[in-house]
């Protein structure tokens, strides 16, 4: 259960970048009002899964989601440059972030 509220709160981190994108520097409404509902959403589900996940993995798996999520919407809807090497570093950013999840998480 915890996983899946890190995964949802890693959505609503992209979905608060992208909002933030929008806003244009908080002078439109609505989307200052989508940024702001996007992040309080993101924190609360990330800080609920804390009470029971490692803080480095799950943030790790938060970060990557909105990292590569946000890189994903901004080529796909926001017209940002698709390349062979942007497509490489958000292959390297999930690898990361299922990397630091196989890791031990105890130490020998």
């Amino acid at each position: 259960m915890a996983w899946a509220l890190v995964i949802v709160a890693g959505l609503f981190e992209t979905a608060f970048a992208v909002s933030l994108k929008n806003s244009e520097g908080f002078s439109r409404l609505w989307w200052t009002v989508s940024f702001i509902v996007c992040a309080a959403v993101s924190f609360t589900l990330l800080s609920i899964a804390l009470r029971t996940l490692p803080v480095g993995s799950a943030y790790a798996v938060w970060t990557g989601i909105g990292a590569a999520g946000t890189a994903i919407v901004g080529m796909a809807l926001l017209g940002d440059p698709v390349g062979t090497l942007r497509i490489l570093s958000i292959v390297l950013i999930v690898s990361g972030v299922i990397g630091l999840n196989l890791a031990p998480s105890s130490a020998h």
